[in-house]
């Protein structure tokens, strides 16, 4: 099995120590190897690379380098049926992806990466959760749910962005459907219906590695990349 972890490598973020040691642990759970390579954006020109993957995690740490490159990486995961994991920045990035290119809103975008764009689809959260733990509730019958129960999830995060309340509605009718809220009714995670895994989640559900725990989220999508066992 090979994993693609998009996004640009820094030993200094957090998440970014925790998602090898979270894949090693789905590899001594299954007693098979769970590969990964990091793919920087600046170097991700051509997203059919993915191809020989079997599934792709878009990692925390946004702004990227190369936000249509992340863009084009996220599509084609959707479009190929790869398994895809977005925590942090990628569920943010994929919520821009697919409002652009599966529900045709050109203009959307991030303010962190475009403070004037004409549709901030995902923009500055009113209190900032950066290492932040908070409840995260399943939706009922949710990939979230499926995969860890319906009960509150405590989980941790780093972001300052995420999906604009005022814009939840262009999903509504769509198969892109929320999968966890949090205490306030935000949307914390979101799954598209239809797709042997498709997760992006506001909250980082690798740091449990960092307590020696193994995430359902985690071991969803390494059960979707490489079968079970």
């Amino acid at each position: 099995m090979r994993i693609a972890l998009i996004g640009d490598s820094s030993e200094d973020v957090v998440a970014h120590r925790a998602i090898p040691l979270a894949l090693a642990l789905e590899a001594d759970a299954r007693d098979a190897p769970v590969l990964f390579e990091w793919l920087h954006t600046a170097d991700l020109h051509d997203a059919t690379q993915l191809a020989q993957f079997d599934g792709g995690w878009v990692v925390p740490a946004s702004p990227y380098a190369d936000f249509e490159n992340a863009l084009s990486a996220i599509r084609y995961l959707r479009e190929a049926g790869l398994p895809f994991l977005g925590t942090c920045g990628g569920y943010q990035h994929a919520l821009v992806e697919f409002a652009r290119n599966a529900l045709g809103h050109e203009e959307a975008g991030i303010t962190e990466v475009d403070p004037d764009c004409a549709m901030p689809v995902v923009s500055a959260l009113v209190c900032a959760l950066i290492d932040e733990t908070e409840p995260v509730l399943p939706e009922p019958g949710g990939l979230v749910a499926q995969l860890a129960g319906v009960s509150a999830m405590p989980e941790t995060y780093r972001c300052s962005f995420g999906l604009n309340p005022a814009f939840e509605s262009i999903f509504a009718d769509s198969a892109f459907k929320v999968a966890a809220r949090d205490n306030d009714g935000a949307v914390r995670a979101m799954a598209l219906e239809g797709h042997p895994f498709y997760l992006g989640c506001a909250f980082q559900p690798e740091r449990a590695a960092l307590e020696g725990r193994r995430h359902p989220i985690v071991t969803g999508f390494v059960r979707a990349a490489g079968g079970p066992r």
